[in-house]
């Protein structure tokens, strides 16, 4: 596939959502695990719109985002149909950190968001590398 996104934009959307990954664990280090969650589906969510924007794609919902990637990239599995439940089980906790007065969101959870969220934006990284044919360090330059 040859991309259509803007590579700049692409690098700063990737650079927002390692962004929002460390304040994610700054969130988590301070046992702020509601934030530290809502943290970790942002800086996926700004991922994989990077991965999107590679076709040309961008989505004024979450719900329309979140079913562009799974219809665009885990469906032709250029990843792991795994992907798609963290990625639904990062919006929920999301929506319960953010929006819940009483929360459920706790270390393990937090640690496990932030993990699997650091997974998620190393294969779309090692994606957008590829088909950009830049280096995975490229997006941290």
């Amino acid at each position: 596939m040859k991309p259509i996104g803007d590579i700049d934009v692409i690098k700063a959307m990737l650079s927002k959502a390692r962004e929002k990954l460390k304040t994610a664990r700054i969130d988590f280090d301070n046992e702020r695990y509601d934030d530290s969650v809502s943290r970790s589906y942002y800086a996926v969510f700004h991922a994989i719109s990077a991965v999107l924007l590679s076709k040309g794609l961008h989505f004024s919902s979450h719900g329309q985002t979140l079913g562009a990637f799974n219809k665009e990239f885990i469906k032709p599995k250029e990843f792991p149909a795994s992907f798609t439940k963290i990625i639904e089980k990062l919006f929920n906790g999301r929506q319960m950190g953010d929006y819940d007065i009483e929360s459920y969101l706790d270390a393990d959870t937090a640690k496990e968001d932030l993990e699997e969220a650091e997974k998620i934006i190393d294969a779309c990284e090692t994606y957008l590398a590829k088909i950009y044919k830049v280096s995975k360090d490229y997006w941290k330059e």
